[in-house]
């Protein structure tokens, strides 16, 4: 082709167009772009379609747009496909986010739900932040300070997800390190060895693996006595937001899949300066990052001029407002997540009969495992009856994704596996419609 033959960018947009109800701004930066990679290709030599190249971009560019999509993998809390679904429900247009309706001049942000936080975990002050990992940094930048040293031990500096390490973002507070221990054994003495002065202790819950053998660590209440006799803050991470260990919202004795989780209200009790944990994954809530412990150390952080850098917007609030919300009156078991983790096997099985013959759809029901998921709970499982579907596993799952509202299943030796746990009951004529579709 002669770079004299392409099409002009509004030909091709023009073009494209018609088969995309992407912007028509993006549809034209996308043709331009097109057009300029194929007239640098044939200036070298290279045969080009900036047609097929558009089209390909497009249609890469439809498949990240956000949208709508039913979770079938079981995973409840899937960090791919936006972790905890929530009540939702904020109020759209002007609310009293900033504004006291008693004085009519500027409030506290998030006053309420500060003050709603720290009643339910027992705290004397709550602060809410965009996530765990901005509240574990302003923790540090408040109550270490720059150039100060923070004791941990070295089995906790952990890697989650995306290649994020978390002694990256302690160091990026301003603060030294001081590594305590061994990757599989730390003893509370190790600390006491630390040589020199330190500003703070810290404990971080590896909430997204477990070591199991010859191991060892120091519990909560040692990290506070250690704490203590170095005069020093106890700061405790424990990531995955489990408001009480006795999950007194479900009937029952605890599901065996929590044990040995940290609960935020034992660990205040066990002598944590401040607790930091997330809004999401076993709280249930929205993505948020939440401080709870003594008065001075929350309100150290509140004042510290990245807190502001770290705020959460109203939506958040108002989400994060009837999580806790539940919790305070006893309803917690209706919070999407907790329905889900909950759920019996027995109306499981009933469901996905139900779908099976709706559909018309080839497969089994097998006993199969759900996953808590995001980081909680690792090597822990739900049991979990599935829909075991006949056919290619790559070829059914693709089509069960490429449905107009796109059911995400999961693929397990070598078969197309839908898991109605992570799927809401109001979401199953479109599993349904989806599987009717094979």
């Amino acid at each position: 082709m002669d770079p004299r033959d392409l099409p002009s960018v509004d030909a091709l947009a023009g073009a494209l167009a018609g088969d995309s109800d992407l912007p028509r701004g993006l549809i034209v930066a996308v043709a331009r772009d097109a057009i300029d990679e194929a007239r640098a290709s044939i200036q070298a030599g290279v045969e080009a379609d900036p047609t097929a190249r558009a089209g390909e971009r497009l249609r890469s560019l439809q498949s990240w747009r956000l949208r709508p999509v039913v979770n079938a993998t079981g995973v409840l809390l899937h960090t791919n496909l936006g972790r905890s679904p929530t009540t939702g429900g904020h109020p759209s247009g002007p609310t009293n986010l900033e504004f006291d309706l008693e004085t009519g001049s500027r409030g506290a942000r998030a006053a309420y739900l500060h003050a709603l936080i720290a009643s339910t975990t027992g705290a004397e002050a709550a602060l809410v932040v965009n996530n765990n990992a901005g509240a574990l940094f302003l923790a540090l930048a408040a109550v270490v300070g720059r150039d100060g040293r923070v004791a941990v031990s070295r089995g906790e500096l952990i890697e989650i997800g995306g290649s994020f390490r978390l002694p990256d973002l302690m160091t990026a507070s301003g603060v030294h390190l001081v590594e305590v221990g061994t990757t599989n054994r730390t003893r509370a003495a190790d600390f006491a060895d630390a040589t020199g002065r330190v500003e703070a202790v810290l404990k971080v819950h590896p909430s997204n693996y477990r070591l199991d053998g010859f191991t060892e660590e120091v519990s909560y209440a040692e990290m506070a006595a250690v704490a203590a006799a170095l005069d020093a803050p106890f700061i405790a991470d424990i990531g995955s937001g489990l408001l009480d260990e006795r999950v007194p919202w479900i009937p029952g004795d605890a599901p065996p899949w929590l044990a040995g989780e940290p609960g935020v209200r034992q660990t205040l009790e066990r002598g944590a300066d401040v607790v930091l944990f997330s809004g999401d994954k076993l709280l249930g809530g929205p993505q948020a990052g939440i401080a709870v412990g003594r008065r001075e150390v929350v309100d150290d952080m509140a004042r510290h001029p990245v807190a502001r850098a770290l705020r959460v917007n109203a939506p958040t609030i108002a989400e994060l407002t009837t999580t806790f919300e539940a919790y305070a009156s006893g309803t917690a078991r209706s919070l999407p997540f907790w329905t889900m983790a909950t759920a019996s096997s027995e109306t499981l099985r009933s469901r996905s009969k139900a779908l099976l013959s709706a559909s018309g759809a080839q497969g089994m029901i097998a006993d199969g495992e759900s996953l808590p998921g995001a980081g909680s709970v690792p090597g822990r499982t739900i049991p979990t009856p599935v829909l075991r579907l006949t056919g290619t596993a790559d070829r059914t799952w693709r089509r069960l994704a490429d449905h107009q509202t796109p059911v995400v299943a999961a693929r397990r030796d070598g078969a197309t596996v839908v898991n109605l746990r992570s799927v809401d009951p109001d979401d199953d004529p479109i599993v349904a419609a989806a599987l009717a579709a094979l």
